[in-house]
């Protein structure tokens, strides 16, 4: 395995796809980077680096700067998959989803249901997402409990580079719409990835760690939250199950509910606000199938229900930490 970057994984996958399929195609806001500028294209490589090496190696049809319209680059990336392109479109911020959800939720998620299955409409919107960096209100949201409700929409969210790369690359050969989040946080995560071809299914859940004392469930950045927070109590003899679905639709319903037969508690940790959220789905799918199994009430650590804030102590206190996690960790296990 070769060591890189969650961002340099990204990077090797749509390199490897696009040489692998001439079909592949990129595009959105500044994946170019630098058009117009004194350094030429890709002087920046796209606002996070991602998209670096693209336009050089596969040229201007391949890799197409869009207007800034979230609207038009979704809609574009819809009629091209209809058309028998794979687009890999990029939404900058996952923030602006909201500028383009007729074209996911009415368009792209419908089109098989629509057409009798005649149609498919294979493509894959990456967007960043999350807070830790302050970006403020409008640059640190993540909407991904938003696009999990829509029926036709896949969501992926790689917690590691290993995972980028492989549910990236699974992601480019659906042939159904896949939702691609990007913590934006952990670009910079190191890890070991596979080398040539790497896949991981859709559905199919990581198991982070084993216990026996509570079931942990996060998604992104919280993943490596919880790990660091039942490290903290491996000493107390506590121990957990922990465990990333990687993708929130499908969610490998199997496993968590496994999970808390065996260990009777379970705290889902995700960062988004508590109302109607991937935290609060989790809950009642334990609370309706393994209600018996349980041992202690199910807890959830979220975000409040209140914008981010800018200022770093503020955002601080609106995520989850594992400080939080470890409280109620203990909490918990000391229930019964």
């Amino acid at each position: 395995m070769a060591k890189m970057s969650y961002r340099e994984a990204l990077t090797e996958t749509l390199h490897q796809e696009m040489a692998n399929d001439e079909n592949v195609i990129v595009m959105g806001e500044d994946v170019v980077g630098g058009t117009g500028s004194p350094g030429g294209p890709e002087a920046i490589g796209g606002v996070f680096g991602v998209t670096g090496g693209l336009y050089g190696k596969f040229g201007a049809g391949r890799v197409i700067d869009m207007p800034i319209s979230e609207a038009g680059i979704a809609g574009t990336a819809a009629g091209a998959a209809l058309a028998g392109k794979r687009p890999v479109a990029e939404i900058m911020f996952a923030d602006f989803i909201g500028l383009c959800m007729d074209q996911l939720m009415n368009q792209a998620a419908k089109f098989r249901y629509m057409f009798g299955g005649k149609a498919t409409c294979p493509m894959v919107l990456r967007t960043s997402y999350g807070a830790g960096m302050q970006a403020a209100s409008q640059h640190s949201q993540s909407p991904h409990p938003m696009v999990t409700a829509i029926p036709g929409l896949k969501v992926a969210m790689p917690s590691t580079a290993a995972d980028a790369k492989g549910l990236l690359t699974t992601a480019i050969r659906d042939d159904d719409p896949v939702i691609f989040f990007e913590h934006k946080t952990l670009y910079g995560l190191q890890g070991e990835v596979p080398e040539g071809d790497y896949l991981v299914p859709f559905g199919k859940a990581r198991i982070v760690s084993e216990g026996t004392d509570c079931t942990l469930v996060a998604t992104g950045r919280m993943v490596s939250f919880c790990e660091d927070a039942a490290k903290a109590l491996a000493a107390d003899g506590i121990s957990c199950d922990i465990i990333d679905p990687r993708t929130t639709s499908p969610l490998d319903e199997d496993a968590i509910l496994d999970s808390v037969e065996k260990t009777g508690r379970l705290i889902v940790v995700d960062e988004t606000p508590p109302r109607c959220s991937f935290a609060a789905d989790v809950a009642a799918l334990a609370a309706s199938e393994v209600f018996s199994s349980l041992k202690a009430p199910i807890k959830t650590v979220t975000g409040p229900h209140s914008p981010v804030p800018f200022a770093k102590e503020l955002e601080n206190a609106f995520l989850p930490s594992p400080l939080k996690i470890k409280a109620v960790i203990e909490k918990t296990v000391k229930y019964s």
